[in-house]
């Protein structure tokens, strides 16, 4: 049996748990990371970071992609899954919460078919231009979109970014056209060649496509600057008061048992909380925020009502 020494010197801490006395069979077979994002995204970069990080203790980690209605597909397979450890979906917690507040219809109950399991990381939503794009600020953009008018257009991908875009247009009296998109990928083309004035994503892809060129970031979302990118200005700082932050984290099947859950979660938490996945998380905008897991499921519920609140606000409709 290997102990505790054994992992932190092989840079993975395990914490000794009581409960895993009674999880000492688990894992006997592969892990499952359903994922409802693409491959080679932002959030497909953090589930294989994690995935490998995580090996020492769950073995082989198999990292599934099930994109698709805003990542509800991959949610609800996980949902219906054996509550037993084996299907996980690590996802970005924000759409996941909004989801009731988007769709009409929900197949699955995002507050009681799921429980979390562990928090990864806190992230802004970038706001982005082309990189041809005259606009340096938020003024400059506001001053675009006013003479525009409803000529103006938006790229969004994910629900974060339609509240956002909304809220923002409302604020400054323009209506520019939210042009949705099924991932932020497809939107880079139009954005690049001018036929968006601007798009949302999420830091975890955005920062990638800075840094290739292909957008510039003009603004982040969250009330104070981001430790892990600081040099971009935040909406509110540019005359726009919003603090909206998306984060990444796992969850499992309701009813899977906490002799399983709260070993997962110390694993997940450990490794977290390395310096190896601090500079990952940095290097693509992100910042490690490991909570217990009564706090994490705290924040996942009240996330839930708050997302209901947003689409409120931002009279945003429900897709059917």
């Amino acid at each position: 049996m290997i102990d505790r020494r054994t992992f932190v010197m092989s840079g993975l801490a395990v914490a000794a748990y009581p409960a895993l006395a009674n999880a000492q069979a688990y894992p006997s077979k592969d892990v499952h990371f359903v994922l409802g994002y693409a491959p080679g995204s932002g959030p497909d970069v953090i589930a294989r970071f994690f995935a490998e990080k995580l090996r020492p203790v769950l073995k082989t980690v198999v990292v599934e992609n099930k994109p698709g209605a805003g990542g509800n597909i991959a949610a609800e397979y996980v949902a219906r899954s054996k509550p037993d450890g084996y299907t996980l979906h690590p996802t970005g917690g924000g759409s996941l919460a909004a989801s009731p507040a988007t769709f009409k219809k929900m197949s699955f109950d995002v507050a009681n078919d799921l429980t979390m399991v562990a928090m990864f990381s806190r992230q802004p939503t970038l706001m982005v231009v082309g990189p041809k794009s005259p606009v340096k600020t938020l003024g400059e953009l506001t001053k675009v979109l006013r003479e525009k008018g409803d000529k103006a257009s938006y790229g969004t991908a994910f629900p974060t970014a339609r509240v956002l875009g909304s809220l923002y247009a409302d604020s400054i009296g323009a209506k520019p056209l939210d042009v949705q998109y099924r991932t932020s990928a497809d939107w880079i083309t139009d954005l690049g060649n001018g036929a968006l004035d601007f798009a949302f994503i999420d830091s975890a892809s955005g920062v990638g496509h800075a840094n290739a060129g292909r957008v510039r970031i003009i603004a982040v979302s969250t009330g104070e600057r981001s430790a892990a990118m600081p040099q971009y200005p935040t909406m509110r700082e540019q005359g726009f008061d919003i603090d909206i932050a998306s984060w990444w984290s796992v969850f499992a099947p309701a009813r899977t048992p906490a002799s399983i859950l709260d070993p997962l979660h110390g694993w997940i938490t450990d490794v977290v909380r390395t310096d190896d996945a601090r500079r990952f998380l940095f290097s693509i905008g992100n910042e490690p925020w490991p909570m217990s897991r009564a706090d994490a499921q705290a924040f996942y519920l009240k996330e839930i009502k708050d997302w209901a609140d947003y689409f409120q606000r931002a009279g945003i409709e429900k897709q059917g």
